[in-house]
């Protein structure tokens, strides 16, 4: 089973024309749908609210199939994200954190709550940022997940939300050292690595421990780095609603393809599988588009698309 550790909150998002929806959302809790849609068994390992919001979310997760590993709710409330979208569909973001019910996971609960047949975990984005899930997510990963559980990390930086850049830095180095896949965009290098061309960016990140780097740069190439190697696939072209989610499509459904076809950490060196889970990924995300919000596609959808087909 695949576990996703992370957030789960509501988008308030605001079009452009000043139309204001909220929408279930939070990177873990769009890549959990993901790889629950393309027919993998996956655990949500993240705490929700007791209030509607949280109720939604919970709601919303089960109707995906996705376990929910503690499905006990918290009195906090649900963590709010609120989007502003441009004319072309693309979201800036602003976030209510402090206290809300996606910081409130702990340690032994979180530790508690993992499959006993995990074979992939999956983390990153606003957990990284608030306490103690940021402490709990770096001890998983660090000590309790066992050598042949494939880890993936997305860090999906969001400047607005880091109080503290070298604490963030230090931990998201940190976390890297037990990583194997980390999918980031060219706005995350961008922060991480300012003013470095994408390649040697992604380079720097191999450094620190990862075999593979995922690289989505909106409609343009998508490319996955590795040590020797780098290997490059077109996005599909679609009509595009909004972008919201398709980072979170992309990384889910490269790490749903991979655990189903049974591939392990080892098989990262082989660039033919990581050729062929890099163009089912950016076909999910670009379906992903498509649509209004974080709305990745179900297998079936995915077989009937004809995307460049």
């Amino acid at each position: 089973m695949i576990a996703v550790a992370g957030e789960a909150l509501i988008d308030i998002v605001i079009d452009h024309d000043g139309i204001i929806r909220a929408r279930p959302g939070g990177g873990p809790f769009n890549t959990a749908r993901t790889i629950s849609r393309l027919g993998q068994p996956c655990a949500f390992v993240g705490r929700l609210s007791d209030d509607s919001f949280g109720r939604e979310l919970a709601e919303r997760l089960s109707a995906d199939a996705v376990t929910l590993a503690l499905p006990e709710p918290v009195h906090a409330p649900s963590t709010l994200a609120v989007v502003d979208l441009d004319v072309g569909g693309s979201p800036q973001y602003r976030f209510y954190l402090t206290g809300t019910s996606s910081s409130a996971l702990d340690y032994q609960a979180a530790r508690a709550a993992l499959p006993s047949t995990l074979t992939a975990l999956h983390a990153g984005t606003l957990a990284l940022v608030m306490e103690p899930i940021a402490a709990t997510i770096e001890q998983l990963i660090s000590s309790d997940v066992s050598q042949d559980t494939l880890v993936m990390v997305d860090p999906n930086c969001r400047p607005g939300a880091i109080a503290d850049e070298h604490a963030y830095r230090a931990r998201l180095s940190r976390i890297l050292r037990r990583t194997d896949v980390v999918k980031v965009s060219a706005e995350d290098l961008a922060y991480l690595c300012p003013g470095v061309a994408l390649a040697a960016a992604a380079a720097s990140l191999l450094d620190q421990g990862p075999a593979l780097v995922l690289l989505t740069d909106g409609p343009r190439t998508a490319r996955a780095f590795m040590p020797a190697r780098e290997i490059s696939v077109e996005v599909p072209a679609v009509t595009v609603v909004d972008t919201i989610g398709a980072g979170d499509a992309f990384g889910g459904a490269f790490l749903a393809w991979w655990v189903e076809q049974g591939l392990r950490r080892s098989d990262l060196t082989d660039a033919d599988d990581v050729s062929a889970a890099l163009r089912l990924a950016t076909r999910v995300a670009a379906l992903n588009c498509t649509r209004s919000g974080a709305d990745p596609p179900w297998a079936a959808e995915l077989a009937a698309a004809r995307l460049g087909d």
